[in-house]
């Protein structure tokens, strides 16, 4: 056992869990805004005259400034540590909603939604934290939380979003309220979760790295891009990013075509996914980790994402895209965390935040990229080839795992291990 590992097991079990569940909760509440602004945002860029592309590029821009902030934030972490920079940016994105309550033009909204993105890169420090406080061979099973607040936060936001946007019609009849009260609703959430994080949030890190000259982002993710299994890990989780973002960018445009589906039904499917990547890396993963480790549970991921990119494809009837969906999410639900908890595993503690930050940055390249590239294809080929796109992606990361195999760490295996 590893001096870290022997610093995290002095922690008591229940302080473990008190604070991971405040890191939950950090990151919840930084998906629950995204989500909540997702229907809100098409809308108020509209009424301040935005074309579809302006639109479009909103969308991306929050996904742009953590790819290249993330790096950024893990790195200071590991110099300063993990609490001041998660609460100095839970106060940042509230700040940033304020600013987006407030805004009335369109300039506003695009610096609005650039400080969320930057100050939401901190996403890679929460990571970080986690890493910290869990042992090697619970790594895998830690970092599943922050997969699960992503699925919560899928769930919710978006319903929350149109429910705060209906109530505020009955307190004011002002210009832009609506959405102006959502905003300000999220920046209140930050500002509260970022008072409870600094009475009750500890410092996880124990060994902090030197100060180092700075250097480029772009640098720094080749460098890490080359740390033998980390890079091609990294790769993976990046293939999975953009093909689960092009899925999720045309999905809506092809049930509408295909199935006749509305936006209340594909809301419906929409929150289906996120309650089985909730389920998957809320509960499934932490009964399957210990009985079959990462490497297998990589594998059976990977394979059940790409199975179900391609059965969408195929899917004749709303029941098969059921399966389909289901695939999907289950694979996603099973690959992220026991990728992040691999990276962690073979990664220096005072590298975590760092190198995390690297792999959450290219996880928002692809989400960038990804809704881009779908669109794109969707309109100029045919309309299941954003699907064929993600899963041939998804056939790579698998084969990417199949060609590690061994050297994947295997810690999160626990049964039937001697």
């Amino acid at each position: 056992m590893t001096n870290i590992d022997e610093e995290v097991k002095e922690m008591s079990s229940s302080n473990r869990k008190t604070q991971l569940v405040l890191i939950f909760l950090t990151v919840f509440i930084y998906l629950l805004g995204f989500g909540i602004i997702i229907p809100i945002l098409p809308i108020l860029s509209r009424d301040f005259g935005a074309t579809a592309t302006e639109t479009g590029l909103l969308m991306s821009i929050y996904s742009l400034m953590q790819f290249l902030f993330s790096p950024f934030w893990g790195r200071l972490s590991d110099r300063i540590g993990r609490k001041p920079i998660l609460l100095a940016c839970l106060l940042g994105e509230a700040a940033s909603y304020i600013l987006f309550a407030m805004s009335r033009d369109l300039t506003t909204l695009f610096v609005a939604r650039m400080l969320a993105g930057f100050f939401g890169g901190s996403i890679s420090t929460a990571s970080a934290y986690i890493s910290d406080i869990t042992p090697s061979d619970q790594r895998s099973k830690g970092m599943a939380l922050i997969g699960a607040a992503f699925g919560l936060g899928f769930v919710f936001g978006p319903a929350i979003g149109g429910l705060l946007t209906e109530y505020s019609k009955h307190l004011s009849t002002e210009p832009f309220f609506n959405t102006s009260f959502a905003s300000y609703v999220v920046s209140g959430l930050c500002f509260f979760t970022f008072l409870f994080g600094m009475v009750f949030l500890k410092e996880s890190l124990t060994a902090k790295a030197e100060k180092r000259d700075f250097k480029n982002r772009f640098l720094i993710i080749f460098e890490k891009l080359q740390i033998p299994i980390v890079g091609h890990l990294t790769i993976a989780f990046f293939l999975l990013s953009f093909s689960m973002s092009a899925m999720e960018a045309t999905l809506v445009l092809y049930m509408g075509d295909v199935f006749a589906w509305g936006i209340k039904e594909v809301s419906y499917g929409f929150a289906y996914i996120g309650v089985v990547i909730v389920f998957t890396q809320g509960y499934l993963i932490r009964r399957v980790l210990p009985r079959w480790g990462e490497r297998l549970t990589l594998k059976l991921g990977t394979l059940a994402f790409f199975l179900g990119m391609i059965l969408i494809v195929m899917a004749p009837n709303i029941t098969v895209m059921a399966i389909a969906m289901t695939l999907v999410a289950l694979g996603n639900g099973m690959s992220n965390p026991s990728i992040l908890g691999s990276i962690s595993n073979l990664t220096p503690n005072t590298e975590q935040g760092s190198t995390l930050g690297v792999t959450q940055s290219l996880s928002s390249l692809g989400r960038i990229l990804g809704p881009a590239l779908g669109g794109f294809v969707f309109h100029h080929l045919f309309i299941q080839s954003p699907f064929v796109l993600a899963g041939l992606l998804g056939f790579i990361a698998f084969l990417i795992v199949i060609m590690l195999n061994t050297r994947i760490p295997n810690k999160g295996k626990t049964i039937g291990t001697h």
